[in-house]
């Protein structure tokens, strides 16, 4: 007999069987002689109230054997199958590219940038002198922004597909089987680099291809349908269908799209900074304690308020992280956060932003809102002086409108410059914080603080730009076999939900004839 039930336990006896046993009998009402086993389903803590707790969600094998499921996908080979052009190596066009193999397809991914190896010199230039290489960065290359930019696996898209699949899959080329029951699962940017090189070859052992530094320059079409691209303005590859999955940080491709006539629209999106504190005063004010004990992560916090018409909301957070330079081009600061497998930094960062409506951008270019990003991204570089040094203020001062004296000690390689971070930030984004800060300080203790930092700019929270695509075929109105995916697209926003709508996508292309 099988039974699936809830049991809590304390941090410090949730590694120990011996503890759950001793729980699932309690729960069970049964002698532990009949529990032959147990799978955890989800994991996750539980700190409402003083004392922390972890909640399992846990399938138990009563006077039954433990039968482990096993998850096995077989690769068969498609080096002389239906091509399918991947355009981008990032979450999406890693995942299309598998299922393309499982559908029978072959697929031929093209990655602007470097594989993850020659990655890490471009991200060391990035962080010690500022130079920002303009086709190998944070965003650009192989893993997309994801490899090192977190690897945070944690989303709501439960109806577009099987997320347990895109975890296995994880599993199955490296990842840990935490991700399968964490409630906020997370591999850490030291881990996925070995993942996604992983899953590279299992792509080129069924005949699949990978090919780096192909920038796709422009699109081969014929009477309104797809036939495939040119990369670096020089070569030309043929193709039945294209997946477009170039992240939300290529605006050259929107550019040609719309220079193409073909049909792209501005979206709304978000913007702000990013807040980093000491992680001693998120544990201290989530776990109700002076010292976070040994047998807790670092914690974790999730932030909303409204603000007249707004939205004020925290995203990507990222207990013990570091807050890195995303920029994607010279002359523009962006910033974002990660943290390493053991989230081990003494700082924790997040997002904070605000929600830029299209009638904040009057007009009827379709790309205006990638350029009202990139003006602010623009102005702050100019306000930190060069060099990728970024304009920061303290919390409490930014609140009430004075420049900090100094800046508290944070994880921003490239260096931080005391500025007011009004001059960067659109008024209406400027005050959004202004009034939201001081709430989220009542939510959480010690929050509203200038031990915090406020660094700008955090502008790459979604795409600016959505290319359209039919609900139920997925390809764009205009051009038949073209199939716009993911976050470039605005069709997804992190990992998982990428990788899912990457599957998506190749599932549709099996049905295009």
């Amino acid at each position: 007999m099988q039974k699936e039930i809830e049991i809590t336990i304390a941090p410090e006896d949730a590694g120990q069987e011996e503890h759950i046993l001793k729980q699932l009998s309690i729960a069970l009402k049964t002698d532990q002689l009949h529990i032959k086993g147990y799978q955890i389903l989800k994991r996750s803590i539980d700190a409402r109230s003083r004392k922390v707790i972890f909640r399992m969600q846990v399938k138990v094998f009563i006077d039954e054997p433990r039968v482990p499921e096993v998850f096995t996908l077989k690769y068969q080979n498609v080096s002389d199958k239906k091509r399918v052009i991947i355009v981008g190596a990032g979450p999406a066009g890693l995942f299309a590219a598998l299922q393309c193999i499982e559908n029978g397809m072959k697929p031929i991914v093209l990655e602007r940038g470097k594989d993850v190896k020659q990655r890490r010199r471009d991200l060391a230039l990035i962080n010690k002198e500022g130079i920002v290489n303009t086709e190998s960065n944070y965003c650009y290359g192989e893993g997309g922004a994801g490899t090192y930019s977190d690897g945070k696996l944690y989303t709501r898209s439960n109806k577009r597909g099987d997320i347990n699949k895109v975890l296995q899959i994880f599993v199955q080329h490296g990842a840990t089987d935490d991700i399968l029951v964490d409630a906020r699962p997370h591999i850490g940017t030291n881990k996925l680099p070995h993942i996604i090189t992983a899953i590279r070859e299992t792509i080129l052992n069924a005949g699949g291809e990978v090919h780096f530094d192909k920038k796709v320059t422009d699109l081969m079409i014929e009477f309104d349908r797809i036939k495939g691209v040119v990369v670096n303005n020089e070569e030309s590859l043929t193709a039945e269908a294209v997946i477009l999955a170039t992240g939300h940080s290529a605006r050259d491709i929107y550019t040609l799209l719309n220079k193409k006539g073909i049909l792209v629209e501005a979206k709304p999106f978000a913007l702000g900074v990013r807040i980093e504190h000491p992680q001693e005063i998120i544990d201290a004010a989530q776990y109700h304690c002076a010292v976070r004990s040994e047998f807790l992560p670092p914690a974790y916090y999730s932030l909303v308020e409204q603000v007249g018409s707004r939205g004020v909301f925290s995203f990507c957070m990222c207990p013990g992280g570091i807050i890195a330079p995303c920029a994607t081009h010279e002359n523009e600061i962006v910033v974002n956060g990660w943290s390493p497998s053991k989230r081990n930094n003494p700082f924790a960062n997040s997002g904070t932003v605000v929600q830029v409506t299209l009638e904040d951008v009057p007009g009827d270019d379709p790309l205006r809102m990638m350029d009202f990003q990139h003006g602010i991204e623009q102005t702050a570089f100019a306000l930190g002086g060069g060099n990728l040094v970024a304009p920061g203020q303290r919390m409490v001062d930014f609140v009430e409108g004075r420049v900090s004296v100094d800046l508290p000690r944070n994880s921003y390689l490239p260096g931080t410059r005391s500025v007011m971070l009004k001059e960067t930030l659109p008024d209406f984004i400027a005050s959004s914080l202004k009034s939201a800060l001081p709430v989220f300080g009542k939510k959480i203790k010690g929050y509203y603080t200038n031990e915090s930092i406020l660094v700008g700019v955090e502008s790459r929270s979604s795409s600016p730009v959505r290319i359209p695509r039919d609900r139920e075929t997925f390809q764009h109105p205009q051009v038949a076999g073209l199939y716009p995916c993911a976050e470039g697209a605005g069709y997804a926003g992190g990992i998982v939900s990428a990788a899912i709508d990457g599957v998506n996508c190749a599932n549709a292309v099996l049905n295009f004839n």
